[in-house]
């Protein structure tokens, strides 16, 4: 069989009732009244996935998605059709789904491994990976019962990636989780992709969907109302939400044309303000997310890297046109005649949306750096993307050849900073780019 899921005409009603009493009502009725009326959470709906497919399933809450994902797992049954999955499947749907309260991280890890046909033995194998991966700490051997969602979500993830299932379910239970957790699932994901796993994953984020997936299904009413690639999928999920949320209210419009003009300021960035303290404000997060992928040969490596507004305070959030400063504090661990650096950011699929170094910027580097020296470097500039959580990666490298066509890595960090950029203005999530620079626009009728 070359098909992971074939569904054919599967249908699912549920009976929609007034009062409690009128279900009673109906059971005993002696000639069968009815004193309800169907909902069709799916109708009629076929398809088929392939083997090794990435799918994405859109839709506006209530289109049917989630009771579709629970009949493809087998939690819910159909009221007719057909539905055939071909392999194992590991989902995450609901926070907590398959674990058992009581039971510690590692039990619970066991448990789901049986259930998807692994023995202990193979589990045995597994455990430091998933362990690793789901990084709660020792929270790892306490009851499930006293997690928080986040842990939830990242144990769930966890063993569901490493069990090696045939189909990987993932509905949006990853929004739970961190920033930086949410950028090494969208990594795993892309890998066992690689590696010929089916993907479902189910997102409101449609870059996320755009890039992951090569095939989506649109969903609305409990029907399928598009069936076609990604990037078409996307394109017409886009447009209804467009229509269906309307104009901007008054106070969006007012602060819109206003936004350049409320975020202008004259302050000057205090480039001198270099403290113990305030170099290393954020330096525990930065040590935690710097691990991952973490690369280089480390003759010079970041001791810190810090987002900080003009007034020199840590942020994580960003107001869409806000003026910001990427702060590097670099330690020479080694003698280096010349010390380049740069920065990535990056979606949160791992995108490069936007990439510069010192090259860049009339080849301004470190010159003769001596072992042990630390170095501050400063990258102002304005944030004009699209409202939506973003990394920020940091290199420093040092050139072969005076051409500086080859580098060697001192120091790479993918995940050096994260934030999230914000704004009133709902276009700003729904617009086709990520970036948006700034248009001298002129209109002028000539007839």
């Amino acid at each position: 069989m070359d098909f992971a899921i074939k569904a054919e005409h599967l249908t699912k009603i549920y009976k929609i009732y007034e009062r409690d009493i009128d279900r009673l009502k109906e059971t005993f009725h002696p000639f069968h009244k009815r004193y309800s009326r169907d909902f069709y959470a799916l109708e009629d709906v076929s398809f088929e996935i392939r083997r090794g497919e990435n799918v994405g399933l859109v839709g506006k809450n209530g289109a049917g998605k989630s009771t579709l994902l629970k009949i493809i797992t087998g939690v819910l049954t159909p009221t007719s059709g057909k539905i055939e999955v071909n392999g194992r499947i590991a989902s995450l749907l609901e926070l907590g789904a398959g674990f058992n309260p009581e039971m510690t991280g590692v039990e619970n890890i066991y448990m789901n491994g049986l259930l998807i046909g692994h023995n202990r033995d193979v589990m045995d194998a597994k455990l430091e990976n998933i362990i690793a991966f789901a990084d709660i700490g020792d929270f790892i051997n306490q009851p499930v019962k006293t997690y928080s969602s986040g842990m939830f979500a990242r144990l769930a993830f966890a063993v569901n990636a490493f069990v090696e299932p045939d189909i990987l379910i993932v509905d949006e239970a990853l929004s739970v989780g961190d920033a930086f957790f949410q950028s090494k699932c969208m990594d795993k994901m892309r890998s066992m992709i690689q590696g010929g796993v089916t993907v479902i994953f189910v997102s409101h984020d449609t870059f996320a969907l755009k890039n992951l997936c090569e095939r989506a299904f649109l969903m609305q009413n409990g029907k399928i109302l598009m069936d076609s690639s990604a990037k078409e999928v996307v394109e017409v999920y886009r447009n209804m939400l467009i229509e269906s949320r309307g104009e901007l209210t008054d106070a969006q419009a007012q602060f819109q044309s206003n936004l350049a003009n409320n975020l202008r300021s004259d302050k000057k960035f205090d480039r001198e303000n270099f403290s113990k303290e305030n170099l290393e404000r954020g330096k525990e997060i930065f040590m935690k997310n710097a691990t991952y992928q973490r690369g280089g040969d480390g003759r010079a490596t970041f001791e810190n890297v810090q987002l900080l507004n003009l007034n020199s305070e840590l942020i994580n959030e960003v107001i869409f046109g806000q003026e910001v400063v990427l702060r590097m504090i670099i330690r020479f661990k080694s003698d280096i005649s010349f010390l380049g650096m740069g920065y990535h950011i990056r979606n949160a699929t791992g995108i490069d949306l936007v990439y510069t170094d010192s090259r860049f910027n009339d080849i301004k580097a470190i010159v003769d750096g001596k072992a042990g020296e630390i170095y501050v470097v400063d990258w102002q500039f304005k944030v004009e993307l699209r409202q939506e959580l973003y990394d920020i990666a940091c290199v420093i490298s040092s050139p072969v050849d005076e051409t500086l066509s080859s580098v060697e890595l001192c120091d790479f960090v993918p995940c050096a900073v994260q934030f999230n950029v914000v704004s009133p203005n709902p276009y700003l999530s729904l617009s086709g780019g990520y970036v948006h620079w700034h248009n001298d626009l002129k209109i002028c009728r000539v007839n």
